[in-house]
Formats: C-alpha cells, structure tokens, sequence
C-alpha cells in the first residue's frame, strides 16, 4: 500500500509565502490591506470582469449576489440541481424557494429547455423568478449561449456559479465573466486556493461596492459603531489573499496540469468497455477541475462505480461519487423539479478520479492500474 492519494489537494506555488511574509512584515494581518486590493485586481485583469470582491467563500459570494438581485421570503429562484449544496443554501438564507433545473447529457448542466419550462410555469402562475443559477461543473462550462437568450427574453437575472470553473472558458471568454453576477472559490480543494475563501464579480461596479460594505458587518461611515443594514462578516483577510495573489501567478499551469490528467486517464482507460468521460463541446475550454467518468454496468459486466472507488479506496487512493443532485437530498425534499432526472442517473454512473495537480506520473499510473485490476 503506498502513500494516500488525494482527489483534489493544494498545490501551492513559489510565491504565496512571499505575499504573506509581506502582510506579517507589514503587520497587516487585520483584515483588508495590499493583499486584498492586489488579489481582487488580479482576479479582474484574469476574468475581464472590471469589479470584485474577494470574500470568505463561494457561498458567501451567492448568498450576496442573491441580496444584490434584491431576493427575499417566497421569491423563485432556479437553480441546477446537479451540484454541491453551497449552490443553493443561500436561497434558503433568504427565505426564498429553490426550484431545481435538471441537467443535459453534453455537459451534465443546466438543461436549457427544462429552465424554460420552469420559467414559463411561474410566470404563467404570477410568480417570475427573480434570478437563475446555473453551474459549470468540475470546471466544464454550461450552455450558456442558450441559458442567457431565455434569461434575458424573460429579463431575469443570472448569478453564474464559476466556484469551480476559474481558467475555463467558453466561446474564449472567461466562465464567470457572462452572468450579472459571477461567482468564484477557492477552497482548498479547488484548482487554486487560499485555503477557503471566494470572489464575487460583476460589471456593476455599484453592486461590488454594496457587497464589500455588507460584508464588513454593514458599518456606517461614522467614529463610533453604528448600524444602518444587517451585515455578514464576510470578507476575506489579508494573509489568505497573499495565498491567492501567489496562487493567480501559476493558476494557467494548475489549469494545464489538471487538462493533463484527464488526457492521462481518456487514452489509459479508453479500451475499458462501459468507462465513458464527460465531454467537452467545441466551443468550450474546460479546466478539468476534476476528472470525471461514467461507469455502465451493463457493458462493464456488473462492475460499479462504487466498486470502483471501494478499490480505489483499499489502496488509499481518495475517489468520489459525483455530486447527488439536490432534488434528491433530504434537506430539499418537496422542493419543485423540472427534468427527467438525467442529473440522478449520472450520479449512480458517475465518479470522480484524483486530480490535483501535484499527482506525480507513479500516482496517475497506480490509480490506473488499481482500476484495470478490476477488469482483468
């Protein structure tokens, strides 16, 4: 039994310590400070999008984007349900009601006819939805081409979930950089990190600058403490985005890295009848945060997915199954639906390999090799 090999660990660059070692030589581990103005300039200058704002997590960043789209108790809100749950708790935080939008076979997101039926029935009841939330899952852009046509032929709003695209493009634009709102993470097992943390981008300028002020506990411009708005204590410290200016520096290689992997696993597990990936249309650029495959018992002569990662796991080598949509967790049950359920097949069928990009050329062999064991 060798070493532990992790799905998604970080892998830190040459430069975050130097970044720190600034913010203690400066004394400014307080919040806010140079770290946090560089981070969020360079978070702009690589997405293209002109205003950001660097926060504590990719779910603080929704749950502000939602307050910026001015959601409140008993607003709709779309939201793909094929994702990890940080997608959609912030609409419960505002008391209003997630309506989940299955998924399609070409990218595994939001299905584009499934979210206009949805809209369409809400409407048609009075009941507009105030904003969508589509995903670009481990790293693979959504159809958004088709996704923002109807959200602006119905002129509702799109917070765009890049928590897991950061390097992905689509039509070579920045995934992140199409919605109203843009949404970025950086937890620690994200193909860059600051050991947990988040951005929200938008082209609207006054937006960023009413996030950033509620996520400072909504302080009023006085010498004393004085509250005009509820505030979140939101915002991201000054050591953590040390971490992520170095990280941005070697983020094109971690994306090169990651798209390496996967091109590794395709051509090694390629001859195995029923081991399927998860495509890439031509128009997108995805950064292979994680790669992803699809088990078929039934041309794997009854092998799982979960026989799969039980292997894996025997031989200290970390898998996972892909995300359990959010239409079948407990926590959302009775929550609408809009889909054929083609998200709850890909989670029986799906599994996600180790990926990082620190995984040495032994590792990518050995996880291989454990699961052509199975096969022989």
């Amino acid at each position: 039994m060798g070493n532990k090999i992790w799905l998604s660990s970080p892998h830190m660059g040459h430069a975050e310590k130097t970044f720190v070692d600034e913010a203690f030589a400066t004394n400014w581990i307080a919040p806010l400070g140079a770290n946090v103005d560089g981070f969020e300039k360079d978070i702009c200058a690589y997405t293209g999008v002109p205003h950001a704002a660097v926060l504590s997590s990719g779910t603080a960043a929704i749950h502000l984007a939602l307050i910026m789209l001015g959601v409140a108790k008993d607003d709709i809100v779309l939201c793909q349900s094929f994702t990890f749950s940080a997608s959609a708790n912030p609409i419960i935080y505002q008391g209003a009601t997630p309506v989940f939008i299955d998924s399609e076979q070409d990218t595994w997101n939001m299905d584009p006819q499934m979210l206009e039926k949805a809209i369409q029935q809400y409407v048609s009841a009075g009941k507009k939805p105030k904003a969508i939330i589509p995903v670009h899952l481990y790293g693979m852009p959504a159809k958004l081409d088709s996704i923002l046509q109807i959200a602006a032929r119905y002129e509702i709003p799109v917070i765009e979930d890049a928590a897991e695209a950061l390097g992905s493009t689509y039509n070579n634009k920045a995934c992140g950089s199409f919605g109203d709102l843009g949404i970025l993470s950086f937890n620690g097992n994200k193909i860059i990190t600051t050991s947990s943390g988040g951005a929200l981008i938008s082209e609207n300028e006054s937006w960023i600058i009413k996030a950033k002020f509620l996520s400072t506990q909504a302080r009023d411009h006085a010498p004393h403490y004085q509250h005009s708005h509820i505030g979140y204590n939101y915002r991201m410290s000054n050591i953590l985005a040390g971490i992520g200016r170095g990280q941005m520096l070697v983020l094109d290689e971690r994306v090169k890295q990651r798209r390496s992997n996967y091109t590794f696993y395709q051509t090694a597990l390629k001859e195995i009848p029923g081991i399927t990936f998860q495509p890439e249309a031509t128009n997108s650029f995805s950064n292979r945060w994680l790669t992803c495959i699809l088990v078929d018992p039934q041309k794997t002569n009854g092998i799982t997915r979960e026989d799969i990662r039980l292997h894996l796991e025997k031989d200290t080598i970390e898998s996972r199954p892909l995300w359990k949509p959010m239409h079948l967790q407990p926590v959302f049950a009775g929550a609408a639906f809009f889909g054929t359920d083609v998200s709850g097949k890909l989670f029986e069928k799906g599994l996600c390999l180790p990926s990082g990009s620190n995984l040495s050329d032994a590792d990518l062999n050995r996880v291989v090799l454990r699961i052509k064991e199975l096969f022989v």
